[in-house]
């Protein structure tokens, strides 16, 4: 009370929150995301607190349950998991609880969005001091990509060409190192078979309803992408075979068409998790373990373990901050690529003076 630093508002979480979502501006596909996390995690468990009663202690403790398990359970293990809301007829989905952790990266995306709305109600003066400054901030893993190994890379194309659209689709993946959502979005009016180049300007995302938006790249700038002679062939081969299904039809395939389209004319973008599924279903079905995302690590660490250096390697998978992300998620390889450097300088170094003699 000496220091006046009692809260102004008897506000409660939920009530910053929403107040703080009225003038938040990001993206849509930012505060789509926001908003499932606070809605599963935040409001179920502190949304009825006063924000002047939240401190280090209370976060702390939050951050401990989802540890925990992920449907804060608290303890209390529930019979069965239905897979249905209201009366049915239980199948195999409907299975016994068991407790999960939320991943690391989820509950420390949830230290930095409260923290946001936190400082919000520091500026407004609802409170005094953001409670998020003080909690311990929820550990970060360490970056361990497990991309495909070359052998198992292999295996994938030749399995994903007996389907040749779909054989397109993970060539270039692999050899553009783009953003599924960032292929996805790709149009014929961005490739340029020519100049042996393609754009990419944009990306695709799911909106609160449920349907298929565009929106900027990750990192909000465009980027020119240079395609080697197979892969051109590959973008000519697709390229003809849209046009030999529109022609079919009676149809002709738009000049601002999608790339890789499941309709004749390329009006309708491939949907990104359905990419990821696919991709998953054939990896396990020829047992390798690996997704769709893991092939522009298999692509990174090609690269470095091929000499190019990292500003290049960002530059082609779209990472900001000048290859910083890069560095921090394959450092491994880095290393790798680094000692070898060592052998090879080694090897082009005069003979060694036996007995420390000239």
């Amino acid at each position: 009370m000496d220091e006046r630093r009692n809260p102004r508002t008897r506000a409660t979480v939920d009530q910053l929150l929403d107040r703080w979502f009225q003038v938040l501006d990001v993206e849509a596909s930012t505060r789509q995301g926001y908003v499932k996390k606070l809605n599963k995690h935040v409001r179920p468990l502190l949304g009825k607190l006063p924000v002047g009663r939240l401190d280090a202690e209370t976060l702390e403790s939050f951050y401990a349950v989802l540890r925990k398990c992920r449907d804060h359970c608290g303890g209390s293990r529930k019979a069965i998991e239905h897979r249905k809301a209201g009366p049915h007829d239980c199948t195999d989905k409907c299975r016994p609880h068991e407790c999960k952790p939320l991943a690391p990266a989820s509950i420390r995306q949830i230290h930095w969005i409260l923290s946001g709305a936190l400082n919000r109600a520091v500026r407004w003066r609802w409170i005094a001091v953001n409670p998020a400054d003080q909690a311990e901030k929820p550990g970060m893993l360490q970056p361990n990509p497990h991309p495909p190994t070359a052998p198992e890379a292999a295996r994938l194309v030749i399995q994903a060409w007996k389907d040749p659209d779909w054989g397109a689709f993970v060539w270039v993946a692999m050899t553009t190192r783009a953003r599924r959502s960032e292929l996805c979005a790709l149009r014929w009016s961005a490739v340029d078979l020519d100049a042996a180049v393609l754009t990419l300007r944009s990306a695709l995302y799911v909106d609160d309803a449920g349907k298929l938006r565009e929106k900027d790249t990750k990192t909000h700038q465009q980027r020119r992408v240079a395609l080697d002679a197979e892969t051109v062939e590959v973008l000519r081969d697709q390229l003809a075979r849209c046009e030999e299904r529109a022609l079919a039809l009676g149809l002709s395939l738009r000049g601002d068409g999608y790339v890789f389209s499941l309709e004749p004319d390329g009006g309708t973008p491939l949907v990104p998790d359905t990419a990821t599924q696919r991709s998953s279903r054939m990896a396990a079905r020829l047992g390798i373990t690996t997704n769709l995302h893991a092939l522009r690590h298999y692509s990174a660490t090609e690269l470095i373990a091929a000499g190019v250096d990292v500003r290049t390697v960002a530059g082609r998978l779209g990472h900001g901050g000048g290859g910083a992300t890069t560095l921090r998620v394959y450092a491994a390889w880095l290393a790798e690529s680094d000692q070898r450097a060592a052998g090879f300088l080694a090897a082009r170094m005069p003979s060694r003076p036996k007995g420390g003699k000239p």
